[in-house]
């Protein structure tokens, strides 16, 4: 569905965008990653057609876009603020595409009924938009974006104004919609729960660049670089020297996975890895911090050198602020991270 070939745009002496190969295929949802300034927006705007390429090509279906305005490249857009129409009522919001393409108003205003059914709004074409709330707002503009039928539906942000329980409600609503209307999308978000929650596969970007892609369990199992390890959240990341399927670390031996590589490497240890034990046994810890997250605890482990270990566990087996315990560490979830 869509491919971009080695595809550049610079400001001034920066690259926002360095030579960036990327392929969507029909009915795939990918979402971009990354930090500001990693270069996600600026992707988004070159396959839209807001933004001019300084090298490489857009092909949508295999048509080269270059110099094929917004409006003719038949992809729908849906941006962080929704950027309703406040002077129109829902339906004139949702239909607003449909009469630019001059479809007749008696189809204008099926698909307006079906649009609106289909995003949990039945009904709701006579209100004004600004008595929605927020969640409600959001799905006008997914109605809005819909309605011309586009080949491809681009998110930025789409979720981010919501706050974290509607948020992840939506999400899930998202996904099984796409799912069934069987549409392409191409979302930019910095949210990683949320791309991963809403994505068939996950692009990871830095400086312009791609850091790593794949789907999010194989991102999340297997991070590429410390990069993309410590922008998931993850915090134990180690230097050490792998021998054999062990590693010498500050936090001394660390199993390995059988084949790892081999010499001086960063290891990333996942919360869940690391194993509480008695005060004597293992590496000595105190625990300076928890935070209960649902049907587990993070606690933040302090050793007598060496950075400080996040560790995770049950509620009821989780020590209190200011005691002491020893650490082991489960070789399956150790990752000897590339670069």
């Amino acid at each position: 569905m869509l491919k971009l070939d080695g595809v550049t745009v610079r400001f001034g002496e920066r690259a926002a965008l360095d030579a960036v190969d990327l392929e969507v295929a029909e009915h795939e949802t990918v979402c971009v990653l990354g930090p500001s300034g990693s270069g996600k927006s600026t992707l988004l705007r070159v396959v839209a057609g807001l933004q001019p390429v300084d090298a490489g090509r857009v092909l949508l279906e295999g048509a080269d876009q270059g110099g094929v305005p917004v409006h003719r490249r038949g992809v729908g857009l849906m941006f962080q603020d929704h950027q309703l129409f406040p002077q129109r009522d829902v339906a004139g919001n949702v239909s607003f595409g449909l009469r630019m393409r001059g479809v007749p108003r008696a189809r204008q205003a099926e698909r307006v009924e079906e649009l609106l059914e289909l995003v949990g709004l039945p009904g709701a074409g006579r209100r004004a938009v600004a008595a929605l709330s927020g969640g409600e707002q959001q799905r006008v503009a997914l109605a809005r974006a819909l309605a011309p039928s586009p080949r491809l539906l681009m998110l930025d942000e789409p979720l981010g104004q919501l706050d974290r329980t509607l948020r992840e409600r939506l999400v899930v609503e998202l996904r099984s919609l796409f799912g069934r209307l069987g549409t392409t999308v191409l979302a930019v978000t910095h949210d990683q729960g949320e791309a991963f929650a809403l994505a068939d596969r996950v692009v990871v970007m830095r400086d312009g660049r791609i850091a790593q892609t794949g789907t999010p369990l194989e991102v999340w199992q297997r991070p590429a670089s410390e990069f993309v390890a410590r922008f998931l959240g993850f915090e134990n990341v180690v230097p050490g020297v792998v021998s054999g399927v062990v590693a010498a670390t500050e936090w001394g031996a660390v199993p390995v996975p059988s084949g790892s590589a081999q010499g001086s490497v960063r290891l990333l240890i996942r919360p869940a890895g690391v194993r509480l034990l008695p005060a004597r046994e293992g590496l000595p810890c105190e625990v300076v911090s928890r935070t209960f997250r649902g049907n587990h605890v993070a606690l933040r482990l302090r050793p007598r050198s060496g950075p400080v270990v996040e560790a995770e566990c049950g509620v009821r087996d989780a020590a209190g602020v200011g005691e002491m315990v020893g650490v082991g560490f489960v070789g399956a979830e150790v990752v000897v991270l590339a670069g």
